[in-house]
């Protein structure tokens, strides 16, 4: 059964969390945050989204964003961790999911 589709009005903002697998480390040096921080602002100005704050933490991540576009806070988050998850696996010699589950 596909999963039910999220609910992100245009328009009014969202606080986002995304947790690594197990609580584990998903930012293990600060070239690894600024790596994050800038797909992050590519994608957020690419699916329209405002990005108003955002915290990193060495094992999640907190964001506060508004959306403009139409699934466009799902459509940044997804790109953003397929491109993160590459980069960090790539660079740590690791394999698997690096994220607890979808972004809540």
């Amino acid at each position: 059964m596909p999963r039910s589709p999220r609910l992100s009005p245009i328009g009014i903002p969202q606080h986002i969390i995304q947790r690594g697998n197990n609580r584990q480390a998903c930012f293990s040096t600060d070239e690894d945050m600024a790596a994050y921080a800038q797909w992050l602002y590519d994608y957020a100005l690419k699916f329209e989204v405002r990005l108003h704050a955002w915290v990193f933490m060495t094992n999640h991540v907190h964001l506060l964003v508004t959306p403009w576009q139409q699934n466009g806070v799902s459509r940044m988050m997804q790109s953003l961790g397929r491109y993160y998850v590459r980069y960090y696996n790539r660079t740590y010699r690791r394999s698997g999911t690096l994220w607890e589950g979808r972004f809540k």
